[in-house]
């Protein structure tokens, strides 16, 4: 029997923000169940982050319900989501895309579905990447992570629905053993972070690019904040929620800090260590500024290379620091680092912040680190004390068993 294919329900946060915005969805049968989950995912606009991963997970169910089951929501029993559940573990292989696509795109002035757009998508772990020759859509997997959050996600979108008087029960409340859809996890011991060695030869290779490069020179500054002030990637770009600046350094009893608005909304300044303020001195002068920044200054703190503003992409940084981290790869295999540099091809920008976080707890205050980092607690933090496992290897390496 021939399926139809899965249509995008939901655009970005910037356009279901327009009224009227569902007028454009004519040819939804069950438009109840639309409006409601479109007020559900509007409930959750103040953090672009979750409004996208409950964006995600609603628009699955419901493609699910709509062709697969062809019921509505209200129709859904306990038993019909354990179906649900098993369909995300294998799904049809037409519902699975290779890449990630955007869900809409303009056309002759339209905002219509992109045709290429698929559910799911078939996800390759980055050091594997280059080694496949070609995807396909047996290669999907659903994690455990996914999983999790298809449990987490349509239980809160169903209490909603019952809060709304649409729905009379909530079917993944009903499940009593959740468990039982969880492989057991066995911890593995990976590390992800740089380690010592790692990250000595990518600060490097970074410097050695930035030699008579503006362009590089801007990569330099990038490496430093997002290692030495644990940054997150998006506390770099223009997001809904900031737009960094360069009067986001600024000057408070005696010593520079740095404010972002990171994770969750939340704002936090971070103090900048001396060698960090030197870092930014010699990027500004690439910039024809002055050595540090005033109050009042909106300069982009990360202007594009071509063209007025502020890097808005986040792909444009991990571009620029991958491009790193290869030439890194190239030194240690010349000057023999054959393991590390095989290792290194697994790293990703966020290694960054996490082997800044777990080289400053060694000796900073944690209750430090925590804030610097904008943890909500310090059992996060605590983790990154026994993060590093080739420490604790080489410390056991040489243990005796008979004792002299």
């Amino acid at each position: 029997m021939k399926r139809t294919l899965p249509k995008a329900l939901f655009d970005t946060l910037t356009y279901m923000k327009k009224k009227k915005y569902y007028v454009t969805m004519k040819h939804i049968k069950h438009k109840k169940d639309y409006i409601h989950a479109y007020n559900f995912l509007l409930s959750y606009r103040g953090s672009i982050d979750t409004f996208t991963a409950y964006r995600r997970e609603i628009e699955r169910l419901l493609q699910w319900t709509w062709l697969i089951e062809k019921k509505p929501l209200p129709k859904i029993t306990k038993e019909l989501f354990e179906k649900y559940l098993q369909f995300c573990k294998k799904p049809l292989k037409s519902w699975i895309g290779l890449y990630r696509t955007p869900k809409f795109i303009n056309i002759k002035g339209q905002r219509l579905p992109n045709s290429k757009w698929r559910p799911f998508v078939v996800t390759i772990p980055k050091k594997k990447f280059t080694s496949i020759k070609k995807l396909n859509a047996s290669q999907y997997k659903l994690s455990r992570q996914s999983l999790k959050e298809i449990f987490a996600i349509n239980q809160s979108f169903y209490n909603y629905l019952l809060e709304q008087r649409y729905v009379t029960i909530n079917p993944i409340a009903q499940i009593r053993q959740k468990t039982k859809y969880f492989p057991r996890k066995i911890q593995k011991m990976v590390v992800r972070k740089l380690s010592d060695l790692q990250w000595s030869f990518v600060i490097e290779t970074a410097e050695m690019m930035a030699q008579g490069s503006d362009e590089y020179e801007r990569l330099l500054f990038i490496m430093n904040m997002l290692y030495s002030l644990y940054l997150r990637i998006s506390e770099l770009t223009v997001t809904y929620r900031s737009e960094p600046q360069m009067k986001d350094f600024y000057k408070y009893d005696g010593g520079w800090w740095f404010n972002t608005i990171g994770k969750g909304n939340k704002e936090r300044s971070i103090p900048v260590s001396d060698e960090l303020l030197k870092a930014l001195k010699r990027y500004r002068k690439t910039l024809d500024l002055p050595a540090l920044p005033s109050p009042q200054e909106e300069t982009p703190l990360l202007p594009k290379q071509k063209g007025k503003g502020a890097i808005t992409s986040s792909k444009t940084i991990r571009n620029m620091v991958q491009i790193c981290f290869n030439r890194a790869i190239e030194r240690m295999d010349e000057e023999g680092f054959n393991e590390e540099a095989e290792a290194l091809k697994s790293a990703t920008v966020h290694w960054l912040r996490h082997t800044g976080i777990s080289n400053d707890v060694k000796f900073r205050p944690r209750e430090h680190v925590r804030d610097d980092a904008g943890h909500s607690s310090s059992a996060i933090t605590d983790k990154y004390i026994d993060i590093d496992l080739r420490e604790r290897y080489l410390s056991a390496k040489n243990k005796k068993i008979k004792v002299n």
